[in-house]
């Protein structure tokens, strides 16, 4: 099963090519499908370079550095890989979700202010296709506990969300494209949108934006059509029914009040602390993605934004929704 992953990541998801330089960063976890990934990358003639993360390393840096110049420090590999490959590929693998949740803000703030010119180069460079993405997950005990599932019942979710189980799976996701391409087309003829469900009623306005055909390359599992809706154009209340893991915390239960796409109110059944703090960051409170989620093998939450992202019920028409707040850089 690791072998068609590995060869849908390298054929499909990243299209790999003679001499496109990759960069792999995930975790110790995840060395049995890179080590599916390098070989099938290197049968093209690609070059690869791997970055693993051991087990509480970020915990651990943020524990014991206390220099300027270590919580500045890239390394150069990262560095190149930014401004210069052709190809990047971050697998999800965590140990424990909730390792980082207590992090210093003081050093994360200072880290996060060195990594911000290769972030912006990233987001440039993604945008334009001229580093190719992907971002998939790797299953792990931590995933599984998390999804309430034993860590084989949840590999088996994940290879059916990925549609490893059939027989051809990049023809199975060019289907997808083909079959997404034309709600696609729809909606780029539409200006309002308005989602209406259970405590929810939200409108907003997508003119002279466009619709996404995400169709697995730049995520995998994916299928899912999604947008960024104008950013004083949403109003209503939105109650999001699935918890999910943020920063190391459990988050559920939320429910938000907008205004003209500025949000006045917010309740949380679990996690308000969390929302409280995330909410005193710049740009936090507006709204950056509205989605909707169609693929059919993602049955069940598993509190993994990557899988929820993409979820569709059952084939009655109830769509998942996302709505991602805008960070302002």
């Amino acid at each position: 099963m690791l072998e068609k992953y590995a060869q849908l990541l390298v054929h499909y998801c990243l299209a790999l090519k003679a001499n496109e330089r990759l960069f792999i960063r995930t975790t110790t976890l995840a060395e049995p499908l890179v080590r599916e990934i390098y070989r099938f990358a290197n049968r093209v003639g690609a070059i690869v370079e791997v970055e693993f993360e051991f087990r509480e390393q970020t915990r651990i840096f943020y524990q014991e550095a206390t220099q300027q110049a270590q919580l500045e420090y890239i390394s150069p590999a990262y560095k190149e890989a930014m401004t210069t490959f052709e190809a990047y590929l971050y697998i999800m693998a965590p140990f424990n979700l909730k390792e980082n949740h207590v992090v210093m803000a003081e050093k994360s703030n200072i880290r996060t202010q060195a990594f911000q010119p290769y972030r912006k180069r990233y987001n440039e460079r993604t945008a334009s296709r001229e580093l190719k993405r992907s971002l998939c997950q790797y299953p792990t005990q931590a995933n599984a506990q998390e999804a309430g599932m034993s860590l084989e019942e949840y590999e088996q979710f994940v290879f059916q969300s990925c549609f490893l189980y059939q027989d051809d799976p990049i023809a199975a996701w060019l289907n997808v494209r083909q079959q997404q391409q034309s709600v696609v087309d729809y909606l780029n003829k539409t200006q309002t949108i308005r989602y209406v469900g259970m405590d929810t009623d939200i409108t907003f306005s997508t003119a002279g934006r466009t619709w996404i055909n995400s169709d697995g390359q730049t995520n995998m599992p994916s299928g899912e059509i999604y947008t960024s809706p104008v950013e004083d154009a949403v109003n209503g209340k939105i109650h999001f029914t699935l918890p999910s893991i943020f920063m190391g915390e459990e988050v559920e239960g939320v429910t938000l009040w907008v205004k003209d796409g500025w949000i006045e109110k917010w309740e949380a059944k679990r996690g308000k602390t969390l929302l409280d703090n995330v909410f005193k960051i710049k740009g936090a409170r507006r709204f950056g993605e509205a989605a909707i989620g169609n693929n059919f093998n993602i049955t069940r939450s598993t509190k993994n934004i990557l899988l929820m992202k993409n979820r569709r019920y059952n084939s009655h028409g109830n769509w998942t929704i996302v709505l991602a707040n805008r960070r302002e850089e």
